[in-house]
């Protein structure tokens, strides 16, 4: 099951992404994730995040950030965390959340979406490709303005 989530989501949502973080030794600032979240969940004009859960169990999410781009004229998305917990990989959750993301775009009349994967997550590119996901010569840079500000 996929559901939208809401405020008192708030502290698993930061438990999971946790646990995404570490997978791939990302650092996580908790205190910034719960405020990220609970900022997010209040308004969604900004973006939506779901609840994955399987057999009663909470097993991934995801969240999808709303933006606008002059290439494809309109509105566009960047679907900035999918996570399904290991013990629920391969069971076509992952599938079914993108299903709902999709759904949710189209609904809202998003012309692109845009994700990034690591490099060396094959199945998540795999994955990615089978939904229609491209590849492209562009190169995703970030300048983080709060460290850089301090």
């Amino acid at each position: 099951m996929i559901r939208f989530a809401d405020p008192s989501d708030r502290n698993r949502l930061v438990e999971m992404m946790r646990e995404f973080y570490a997978e791939t030794e990302t650092p996580c600032d908790e205190l910034r994730t719960s405020r990220a979240f609970e900022t997010l969940l209040d308004d969604e004009t900004l973006g939506r995040v779901w609840i994955l859960e399987q057999n009663g169990t909470t097993a991934g999410y995801a969240v999808l950030a709303f933006g606008f781009s002059m290439q494809f004229g309109g509105r566009d998305a960047f679907l900035d965390d999918l996570f399904v917990r290991a013990s629920h990989r391969g069971k076509g959750l992952g599938r079914s959340a993108l299903e709902a993301i999709l759904s949710e775009c189209r609904a809202r009349d998003i012309r692109a979406l845009h994700l990034e994967v690591d490099a060396t997550n094959h199945p998540a590119q795999e994955l990615y490709r089978k939904f229609g996901f491209q590849d492209h010569d562009f190169h995703l840079m970030s300048l983080n303005l709060v460290e850089r500000d301090k």
